[in-house]
Parts: C-alpha cells; sequence; structure tokens
C-alpha cells in the first residue's frame, strides 16, 4: 500500500484525471489574458526599453526564447522513475533538444567571455542542474552534460552563426514534439489521451511552424496553370484534412510530423503560384509560432516575446495572406 511506485503512480493517476477536463495551459492562458493585452497595447515601448529594433528584434527574441525553453525542459519536466522505462527514448529527445539549444546559445553569445571567475558560478549551477535532470541511469547525467557542452563548443567554433528563425523553430518543434511523445512528463495531458484543446493547440502549432518555413524558403514566382493549381490546391488540402483526422483519432507523433510536412506542400505551393507575398508574412508567422509556443508550454514570458515582436514588425492584411497560403 505504501510503496513508493503505487504512491507515485496513484498521483500520476490523479493528475491524468484532472488534465481530461482542465488542460493547465488553456486555463493559464485564459487567465493571463490581461497581461498580453497589456504588452500588446505597451510592446513599442517595451522593445525600445530593451533596446530591440527592426534589425536585431528577430535574433533577439530567439535566442532568449531558446535560453527560456532548455531552462524550462532541465527544471520544469519531471524525472520519475516510473515515466521513464528502458524503452523510452525521451531522455534522447531530450538529450537532442539540449544539443541543438547549447549549438544556438553559443553561436550567438561569442562576446561573452563564460570563463571568467564571475561567470563560473553560473556556469556551475547550469551543469548542476543539467546532470541532475536525467538521474534515472548512472550515465544519464554525463549525456546531458555532455549534449550541452559539445552543443556550446559547436556554436562558439563555428564560422556562421546558427540561422535565428530554423534554430528557434527546431528548438520549439523538437519540444513540442517531445510533449507529445510523452505529455505526463511535461504535465501537458494524460498517458496518450490528450483532449481535443490539446490536440487542436499542437496542430496548430505545427501548422504555423510549417507555413513559417514555407513563406521564408520558397520564393513568389507565378508559376504553375490556375486550373492545374486549383487541382493541386485542392488533392494538398484532402491530404491535410485526412492527416489531422487521423491524428485526432491516434495521437500519433509520425501523422503529427506528417500533418506538417503537408501543410508545408501546401503553403509552399500556394507562395510557388502567387506572384508576390510580403516578406514580412514570414516574420510574423515566427513571431505566431512563438505566441503559441509559450501558451503550450505555459511560459508568458516567451508568449509576451512573440507579441513584441508581432506588433513591432511592419503591419499587412494579415486575414487576407492567411487565407491566400491556405
Amino acid at each position: 500500500m505504501f510503496d513508493d511506485a503505487i504512491i507515485v503512480q496513484s498521483a500520476i493517476s490523479a493528475f491524468n484525471n484532472a488534465a481530461l477536463v482542465a488542460p493547465a495551459f488553456f486555463w493559464s492562458a485564459l487567465l493571463t489574458l490581461p497581461l498580453y493585452a497589456i504588452v500588446w497595447a505597451m510592446g513599442g515601448k517595451i522593445a525600445e526599453y530593451l533596446h530591440w529594433s527592426h534589425g536585431n528584434i528577430i535574433a533577439r527574441s530567439a535566442l532568449w526564447t531558446v535560453i527560456i525553453t532548455i531552462g524550462w525542459v532541465v527544471l520544469f519536466g519531471g524525472n520519475y522513475a516510473v515515466l521513464r522505462d528502458d524503452t523510452s527514448t525521451l531522455p534522447f529527445m531530450i538529450a537532442a533538444i539540449t544539443f541543438v539549444s547549447f549549438v544556438f546559445i553559443g553561436s550567438y553569445t561569442r562576446d561573452i567571455k563564460w570563463w571568467r571567475r564571475e561567470h563560473i558560478a553560473y556556469v556551475m549551477l547550469v551543469l548542476f542542474a543539467l546532470g541532475v535532470s536525467d538521474t534515472h541511469i548512472w550515465w544519464g547525467p554525463l549525456m546531458q552534460i555532455g549534449a550541452a557542452f559539445f552543443g556550446f563548443f559547436v556554436g562558439r567554433t563555428s564560422k556562421v552563426e546558427m540561422p535565428a528563425i530554423p534554430g528557434v523553430l527546431l528548438v520549439m518543434g523538437a519540444t513540442v514534439t517531445a510533449m507529445l511523445m510523452q505529455p505526463e512528463y511535461f504535465r501537458f495531458g494524460q498517458l496518450g489521451n490528450l483532449t481535443w484543446v490539446h490536440l487542436f493547440a499542437v496542430l496548430l502549432f505545427g501548422m504555423l511552424v510549417a507555413a513559417t518555413l514555407a513563406v521564408r524558403n520558397i520564393n513568389a514566382r507565378g508559376r504553375i496553370h490556375n486550373s492545374a493549381h486549383i487541382k493541386l490546391r485542392w488533392m494538398i488540402r484532402f491530404v491535410c484534412a485526412l492527416g489531422i483526422g487521423l491524428f485526432i483519432m491516434t495521437e500519433s507523433v509520425p501523422v503529427f510530423i506528417g500533418v506538417a510536412v503537408a501543410v508545408f506542400l501546401l503553403v509552399a505551393l500556394n507562395v510557388w503560384h502567387a506572384k508576390k507575398i510580403p516578406g514580412v508574412m514570414g516574420d510574423k508567422l515566427f513571431a505566431l509560432s512563438v505566441v503559441l509556443f509559450g501558451i503550450l508550454t505555459t511560459m508568458p514570458v516567451i508568449t509576451a516575446i512573440g507579441i513584441i515582436c508581432f506588433v513591432n514588425m511592419p503591419q499587412l492584411d494579415f486575414g487576407h495572406e492567411i487565407s491566400r497560403l491556405l
């Protein structure tokens, strides 16, 4: 009755039952709406206070998003043996997120000399947190610390900085995928049984990431005949709808990735067919991705960063442009 595993499993079961009817990330976002409204109204002044301008707002917001995300992954995730059996790939997924995050951080903090005496305490604190975040097996701390060390080394020694938007989208996308793989580890939802609110939010995030990559990497050329474009467009839309339905039924990570790929192809097709797409559209979609990621992970700071980016970018008819992309 008082066995440790039974007590922990009972607590998890109670949490899972609550998560079925009360998705925490949704209610957190709802309760913090007044904060977001203030950030929206004061976005220009906040950016000015932070010395964020049109030239550096993407890079700085991306860097802080990555720093806060890796801190959240390390500190917020649980570390219970009953949740990390021998077949779980989650420790390796977290190590991969750690590696990419520190590549990003290392490439954007080259001017900071971390070996100085005033910085040693921060470095030791980070290493300690990484070590205790994965103690389910003896090599767990070594894997996480090694991933951080080699990632930071690659970032510091590489000749070019890691691209800001693709880099942060990779970190955010991998984190959401990990949440979908094992939702209870990140306090996101029940084991393999998420509500429609969870599923819709995750799908929307995947679509935003795919659309951002498509708009920023595909050039508008006015190609493809109208009749062929319409047929291809509806065919890919059908595939997207089929994938969404399958994801809702299975909650499968491969299906989630497949839906994101299908959305990427749909948006890429529409961008390639269009004669012109506003250059700021990709940045706007990136800002919305950051906003939704902050909501999914219950990190209002990241949501606020996304809002600041969105309101400080040039204005455009966003609704009309979205309809063109879909």
